[in-house]
């Protein structure tokens, strides 16, 4: 009996187990979400986004303005230009280095003065430079080979003063070395470079029968005849033509009736193109060819506007290099003591490349100039190495432009000197 109540008893045990386990089970979530212990925190939901294709365009941005020029403390006198033995307007040399100037004075709107000379002469300059000084230059742009001299003692004369000699650098004389100033920097171009980008230009254009008309031989000019030269003979070598050349200094920087007369001679017996390098001598072989149907090439700055003989210049960044040495004055930074050498290289002398610079050449294409313009800044083959420069004449005293150029060769070019 005893048995069958423990027996009892553990039954009632097992079944009471088995009947508990059942409402737990009963009692258990049924869902996944139900699993976790504590109930998650409900969040916001997120905002619904427009479909890719449907969104709206991004706000256009303005773009973004240039920064304007930073302004320095330059007074009204402070900023003079003096001219050498060409004119303020020359379209030329004092015209482009003036705008370097004025473009500096615009910026701070103060004037940009300048002194034109009644003159020339070494005491003559100097007594402009006197009278810039007097009337409180700070800065004193000089363009042109006749001031050596002048800025030679003037640099020493006024220590204050910054000197910008534009195509030169200071010298009492040929008997003793140039000596720039630490109040002084000197700006000197490779014209043969310029030169050499013309003289390619117009072979490579068709044109065979050529002239050379320079102002006064001073070293810039005759730098630019030579390097005429030999891109004249590199084009037609090139090309395997033969080509011809009449050289010519006419000894002005003004426009004279016998440069007229020479250039008329000169178109009227075969000269199909005249590089003009003289400055105000343009206005006379401009029109001359105008009056015989022939072109003109300009020299310094771009000057195709000045008529429509004009299918190009031999330019040189008179009115960057300018603009940059009066900053410079004023920014802390100027090169006093050193002379500038601005080539291809450099940026400092090209042909024009506007979206219309290559619409007068007949043949000449831009894609034609890029080649050997890059041909010369990075001289390939030594290019830029093998144009002649004034270096390459004979030197002596009294010796003839014959003479003096006895010893250039050509072979694919005729040349042909009228002194």
């Amino acid at each position: 009996m005893k048995k069958f109540l423990a027996i009892l008893l553990a039954l009632i045990m097992v079944l009471g187990l088995v009947a508990s386990c059942a409402k737990k089970e009963e009692a258990k979530p049924t869902t996944p979400e139900a699993e976790a212990t504590e109930p998650a925190e409900e969040t916001e939901p997120a905002e619904e986004t427009e479909p890719a294709g449907e969104s709206e365009p991004a706000e256009e941005t303005e773009p973004a303005e240039e920064p304007e020029p930073e302004a320095f403390e330059v007074g009204e006198k402070d900023l003079y230009l003096i001219t050498d033995l060409g004119t303020l307007d020359d379209k030329g040399f004092n015209q482009g280095s003036f705008e370097g100037m004025k473009d500096f004075a615009d910026e701070n709107n103060v004037p940009a003065n300048y002194i034109k000379p009644a003159d020339e002469g070494d005491q003559i300059y100097k007594d402009a430079v006197d009278q810039a000084v007097a009337d409180g230059a700070k800065v004193i742009v000089t363009p042109g080979f006749l001031f050596e001299a002048a800025i030679y003692e003037a640099q020493e004369q006024y220590p204050d003063v910054k000197f910008v000699a534009v195509d030169f650098e200071p010298r009492a004389d040929y008997e003793n070395p140039p000596l720039v100033a630490d109040n002084t920097v000197a700006i000197l171009y490779k014209e043969q470079e310029t030169g050499f980008l013309a003289g390619y230009a117009a072979v490579k254009d068709g044109y065979k029968n050529l002239g050379f008309m320079g102002g006064i031989a001073v070293p810039a000019v005759v730098n630019c005849g030579l390097g005429f030269l030999s891109g004249a003979e590199y084009a037609a070598k090139e090309m395997g033509v033969e080509v011809w050349v009449k050289y010519n200094y006419t000894g002005s920087f003004v426009a004279k009736p016998e440069i007229n007369t020479m250039a008329n001679t000169w178109y009227t017996t075969g000269t199909e193109i005249i590089f003009s390098c003289g400055g105000g001598i343009l206005a006379s072989i401009t029109k001359a060819a105008e009056d015989n149907g022939g072109k003109v090439i300009g020299v310094d700055v771009d000057q195709v506007a000045e008529s429509e003989t004009i299918i190009t210049s031999a330019m040189k960044s008179l009115r960057s290099s300018v603009y940059e040495a009066v900053k410079a004055a004023y920014a802390g930074n100027f090169p006093g003591g050193v002379t500038l050498r601005l080539g291809v290289k450099e940026g400092g002398v090209q042909l024009p490349d506007g979206p219309e610079s290559f619409d007068r050449f007949k043949t000449f294409t831009r894609a034609d100039y890029e080649a050997i313009f890059n041909k010369v800044k990075e001289n390939t083959d030594g290019i830029a190495d093998s144009i002649y420069n004034l270096d390459d004449l004979i030197a002596g005293e009294g010796l003839s432009v014959v003479e003096q150029m006895a010893g250039l060769e050509f072979e694919n070019l005729t040349l042909d000197v009228i002194e």
